[in-house]
């Protein structure tokens, strides 16, 4: 398929609210392929459909270690959150800075799948922390919101990660 450019923050379309989905169309199953595509060759584990410019309500995440795995959902809610987890967070739409975050660490997500089924996913740590990230997108906000501290440059977190080793 084809890679779509991703907005960058400080694009109006990042700061408003999608649209629901009302049904599968040809160009809704090119969206999620462009997508999973896009969120794959910039090595992210999940992408919103506002971030490529779409105001629709569809995000992808794969947090699989091989990331072949994607989970595509349609007219995601957040139904049921629980813990807590604090952890650096970053966006592909704010390349090359990262945040201290406070999330859940349990979330379950009700939504339609890419065959516009009702499913329930549930999520713990990584997946937990991607499906509140993307689910935000869909209503304007940005994990930036919600960083406790400042922004740090992505490359000074590897060196700290680095030297632990």
């Amino acid at each position: 398929m084809a890679l779509r450019n991703i907005r960058q923050m400080g694009d109006p379309v990042l700061t408003k609210k999608a649209k629901e989905i009302k049904e599968m169309t040809p160009k809704i199953q090119e969206l999620i392929e462009d997508m999973l595509d896009t969120m794959y060759e910039a090595g992210g584990v999940g992408l919103a459909a506002p971030q490529v410019g779409m105001l629709k309500r569809l995000v992808v995440i794969d947090c699989s270690p091989e990331g072949d795995q994607p989970l595509i959902l349609i007219n995601p809610v957040l139904v049921e959150t629980s813990g807590e987890q604090t952890g650096y967070e970053g966006c592909l739409s704010l390349v090359g800075k990262s945040g201290i975050v406070t999330r859940p660490n349990y979330a379950k997500v009700r939504a339609l799948n890419e065959n516009m089924e009702e499913i329930e996913l549930e999520g713990t740590e990584l997946l937990a922390r991607a499906f509140c990230h993307e689910l935000e997108h869909l209503d304007g906000h940005m994990y930036v919101e919600k960083v406790e501290g400042d922004l740090v440059d992505t490359s000074s977190i590897m060196d700290e990660t680095e030297d632990e080793q």
